[in-house]
């Protein structure tokens, strides 16, 4: 079995295992293991990936439950889930109505395994609560000339382990000029963020924008998200992580395919 199964989590901590782009895995001190937008293909050309081989059999990790922010191929992977399906059949399945449409169709999950999540719902599984939001408005940001987004694109606030895990999935560039996206998420007072960001892409908030998230969110901890997969999408954490300063969230950079337990 993968080492983080065996991981002991302290009750009022979170275990945190980073594998690559926006797949994360977080476990409590009960045991309960949340997959988030797991992606790992088993045919990675050198021309797109970094690296030849996936970061983890499937099999090898327990999972209770599946979370997508979105249904973008390197976040609700139909090749990936179909593993987990067949690896973990108890395993329950969550996020928006597209994601969820493309798994029961392409992946063999139960309906009856499945909950659509939408912006401003929250659930409860489990000792596990998942508030969700908007992290690309439906009409995109027409002042900035960024039109609809192609899907529904969530972020969420996990309860779990007693902590607050605000997960922001793609959100749009300026997700930090949104103060009515961002109040919601704010007034729960997470704990730690993982952000989604690029330097110069576009499509994500910048470094620059990706800290005035972290501050307006109040976040203690902030993590950089989707990079170390792609060749031609990633970036050097560090140079974001320098942004930070005195006074502001902490950085926390979890190395490729590693856990950290948190705080």
């Amino acid at each position: 079995m993968h080492p983080f199964s065996q991981l002991v989590v302290p009750t009022g901590s979170v275990g945190i295992h980073w594998f690559e782009q926006n797949a994360y895995a977080f476990k409590d001190s009960t045991g309960i293991v949340v997959l988030v937008d797991p992606y790992f293909p088993s045919v990675r050309p050198a021309e797109w990936f970094i690296r030849p081989h996936p970061p983890v059999v499937e099999s090898e990790f327990p999972t209770d439950y599946v979370l997508f922010t979105h249904a973008h191929g390197d976040h609700t992977n139909s090749e990936t889930v179909t593993r987990i399906r067949q690896a973990w059949p108890a395993a329950r399945y969550l996020g928006p109505q597209e994601s969820v449409d493309q798994i029961v169709r392409e992946a063999g999950v139960s309906p009856n395994q499945a909950t659509t999540l939408s912006a401003g719902s929250s659930v409860s599984q489990d000792g596990l609560r998942i508030h969700s939001f908007y992290s690309k408005p439906p009409a995109g940001d027409p002042q900035a000339n960024i039109p609809p987004p192609d899907s529904t694109h969530l972020g969420y606030v996990l309860e779990l382990g007693g902590l607050k895990l605000y997960i922001s999935g793609d959100a749009i560039n300026t997700l930090a000029d949104h103060d009515e996206l961002l109040g919601p998420i704010a007034a729960l007072r997470p704990d730690i963020g993982f952000l989604t960001t690029h330097p110069t892409e576009g499509e994500f908030p910048f470094f620059e924008g990706s800290l005035r998230m972290a501050r307006k969110l109040g976040l203690r901890t902030a993590v950089p998200s989707h990079y170390a997969c792609f060749a031609k999408r990633t970036y050097d954490p560090k140079q974001w992580a320098a942004l930070f300063g005195p006074g502001d969230p902490k950085p926390l950079i979890i190395p490729w395919n590693s856990h950290v337990i948190y705080p």
